[in-house]
């Protein structure tokens, strides 16, 4: 049968898929729009085999904060350029993605995937947009953050997003607080909240690489522990969010920051992810 133009626009319109590519699955499908839908998607489930080894060091991170302030969502969605990473398209499919994990309340990557989209699962529809686009796509990360108030912080160029989580607010506006410790964890990227947080095999690093130094700089055997140990709580003071100098006034640090702000003030947890 013939296809005309309007078919073509029409499956193009309920697709998104290029002209020509909506034209061979009509003819292919001779004319019946549901096979030609399927012809799409199988053709994007080959690109994105074809495209599976591919690294994807572009994207958009977004973020959700529920209406009570209290859970915060972060969602990473990836791709191989900047060129569709700044797509309007792009951009929306992650905002459509981050919302439906929050309605159907998902707490992993793997929930989100399995999660129904326009008739099929978010996997698949990753599968078609990869068909679409012509590159690799993928939910690189998902975290959530809950506690008294969380403040969200998204970076200027869309790929640099962190979550706060705030305790003993005392019904304190934290907002400017909470945006102000967000960008801090944004521009020096620390390890964990406190020395508290940081994890076993961190620790036996740095003491490690503080004994190697020492022995390189000639130290005695006996005092290498201690020297490492020594070193060890300078990487606390730099690389832990409360003992780090407050980037807007290195006068204090951020636990300080906060203290001020409102007494006992704190930070329970945060969630920094960074695309490239």
């Amino acid at each position: 049968m013939a296809i005309t133009a309007q078919d073509v626009n029409k499956l193009r319109q309920m697709t998104g898929a290029g002209m020509m590519d909506c034209k061979k699955a009509l003819t292919e499908a001779e004319g019946d729009f549901e096979k030609a839908i399927d012809i799409l998607r199988k053709k994007g489930q080959k690109v994105s085999a074809s495209r599976a080894d591919r690294e994807t060091k572009e994207g958009v991170v977004v973020t959700h904060v529920s209406e009570d302030g209290t859970k915060g969502t972060i969602l990473s969605l990836t791709c191989e350029t900047d060129f569709v990473a700044k797509n309007e398209e792009f951009g929306a499919f992650a905002n459509t993605l981050l919302n439906l994990a929050v309605e159907n309340g998902a707490a992993s990557k793997e929930a989100i995937m399995a999660l129904p989209i326009e008739g099929i699962t978010v996997a698949e529809k990753i599968v078609e947009m990869t068909g679409k686009i012509g590159e690799k796509i993928d939910v690189s990360h998902f975290e959530t953050v809950s506690a008294e108030a969380v403040v969200p912080y998204i970076h200027s160029n869309g790929k640099l997003g962190v979550l706060v989580g705030l305790t003993n607010t005392n019904g304190a506006d934290v907002e400017e607080a909470g945006k102000d410790v967000a960008m801090q964890i944004a521009a020096m990227n620390p390890v964990a909240v406190d020395k508290d947080g940081v994890d076993a095999s961190t620790i036996e690093r740095e003491i490690e690489v503080g004994k190697e130094q020492a022995r390189a700089e000639g130290k005695p055997e006996e005092m290498l522990e201690k020297i490492a140990l020594g070193k060890l709580n300078k990487f606390y003071k730099e690389n832990t969010l409360l003992s780090q100098q407050f980037v807007k006034d290195n006068s204090k640090t951020i636990a300080q920051y906060l203290d001020g702000v409102s007494k006992g003030l704190t930070v329970s947890a945060f969630k920094r992810i960074s695309i490239g």
